[in-house]
């Protein structure tokens, strides 16, 4: 009978169970994985199960790692994932976000661009911590991003995104996301894109400001390979701040989005 053990193909005998497969392999592993799911309890293996097994506490090596990616995902979506090439501008509390997301489900690589230096005042929302204060962005989330999956490729561009520099800085990627704060740059990014970087999809974001409704925060597509996610409300201005939950909230969006753009799922 044929199965895969964390994704290598395996012949084994009818009627061998989980368990005793995996005190015959990995012995010490505390966790069974089968078919994307742990399980608890023992069961008989069918043909072309997918087992995979975890010892707690132990680092991966690269194909291990990525056998643990493939055995929480749904089958043939890692294939794609670990092909895609996503260009981040901005990265505040929308893209670092956006690009954590990104990285632990094993995206293939990340184009980070952003000119900015971690400040006191990110901690509230984006995803840096206190030890890298004063760091540039950019090199502050390749750290990140390697300590969470460091099979991740991570190109970092250290400058001030304008109209005269988008469309060199995101030629070669599949999907961009727009994660910028000042108004201005996001349309010029959107215009771009939808001008000038015509085979690209473009995730924007406009509207999480505040402590408002969850609920008002969503994925609209505007036109072909452009979606927008906010409440096209919500703005920060006095008396309305940017805090972690909603700007978390549309950030997860984002990174949904790509996802489903990678496996050729599209809002209607």
């Amino acid at each position: 009978m044929k199965i895969y053990v964390n994704e290598k193909e395996m012949s084994v005998n009818e009627g061998i169970t989980s368990f005793s497969l995996r005190d015959l392999i990995k012995k010490e592993a505390d966790v069974v994985v089968l078919n994307g799911f742990i399980i608890k309890e023992d069961v008989p293996l069918k043909e072309n199960d997918r087992v995979v097994f975890i010892t707690k506490g132990a680092v991966p090596d690269r194909e291990e790692l990525e056998s643990l990616l493939v055995s929480r995902h749904t089958p043939r979506v890692h294939e794609r994932v670990e092909k895609a090439c996503i260009g981040i501008a901005g990265l505040g509390g929308l893209g670092s976000n956006v690009a954590v997301a990104l990285a632990r489900i094993g995206i293939g690589k990340l184009v980070l661009v952003d000119y900015d230096l971690v400040e006191p005042s990110n901690l509230n929302r984006q995803h840096y911590f206190l030890k890298h204060i004063g760091m540039k962005k950019t090199r502050a989330l390749k750290e990140i991003i390697s300590e969470i999956n460091p099979f991740v490729e991570v190109e970092i561009r250290d400058i001030y995104l304008d109209k005269t520099n988008m469309e060199e800085s995101f030629k070669d990627v599949d999907i961009i996301v727009e994660a910028f704060d000042n108004p201005i740059c996001k349309a010029e990014l959107v215009n771009i894109a939808l001008s000038k970087l015509t085979s690209k999809y473009i995730v924007a974001a406009s509207g999480m400001a505040g402590h408002f409704s969850n609920n008002t925060i969503k994925t609209k597509k505007i036109r072909d390979k452009f979606y927008l996610i906010g409440d096209d409300i919500s703005e920060a201005k006095p008396g309305c701040g940017l805090m972690a939950p909603r700007v978390s909230i549309a950030a997860s969006h984002q990174a949904n989005t790509v996802l489903r753009i990678i496996l050729d799922e599209y809002e209607t």
